[in-house]
């Protein structure tokens, strides 16, 4: 018996085999959720769009997903980076129990500044993030009472996957 399901969205340019969201799988399947790690490459390299791909084509794709998945229970959804915006923006139109964002964008061009629903919420982010300044996820995480942890990384949190990955199993042991 499932205690729920975790949908991992990886990163810009990144991969459903990614490290962080890899790490992420083999916690969720250690504490019994069921889990997938959509493939959003296609959508990446849509650069016809944007700049970073089609991001609401990207969005439509995890609100499907997730919406199939609430039908048959708790849903949790986690990601890095762009995969955090749209998990965070999704968990507006679906049922999520909890999200997890690593990194993520407060803004993104022309879609809406970051938003999520009142559901439990950890962040993982960087002091040293070269993308997206620290007080701008600071500022957005307080608004919302988010647990928040910062570390001494850069973007792409490559000294720190273990360390999310903790934070992760804290939030799922938590729901």
């Amino acid at each position: 018996m499932s205690r729920g399901h975790c949908i991992l969205s990886h990163g810009f340019e990144s991969g459903p085999d990614a490290t962080k969201v890899t790490a992420l799988a083999e916690v969720a399947q250690r504490l019994g959720w069921t889990h997938e790690r959509p493939d959003y490459t296609d959508l990446d390299a849509m650069r016809a769009v944007s700049s970073v791909g089609d991001v609401r084509a990207r969005l439509q794709r995890l609100i499907a997903l997730a919406t199939d998945a609430a039908q048959r229970g708790p849903v949790v959804l986690a990601g890095s980076s762009l995969g955090a915006y749209i998990s965070a923006i999704a968990s507006l139109q679906v049922p999520t129990r909890g999200l997890f964002l690593m990194v993520p964008p407060t803004t993104m061009g022309p879609m809406p500044a970051l938003d999520a629903a009142r559901v439990p919420t950890s962040v993982v982010h960087a002091w040293h993030d070269e993308l997206i300044p620290a007080a701008q996820v600071i500022a957005w995480a307080q608004a919302r009472s988010a647990r928040l942890l910062l570390v001494d990384d850069g973007h792409r949190l490559n000294n720190h996957v273990e360390v999310s990955a903790r934070a992760f199993e804290e939030l799922l042991l938590s729901l």
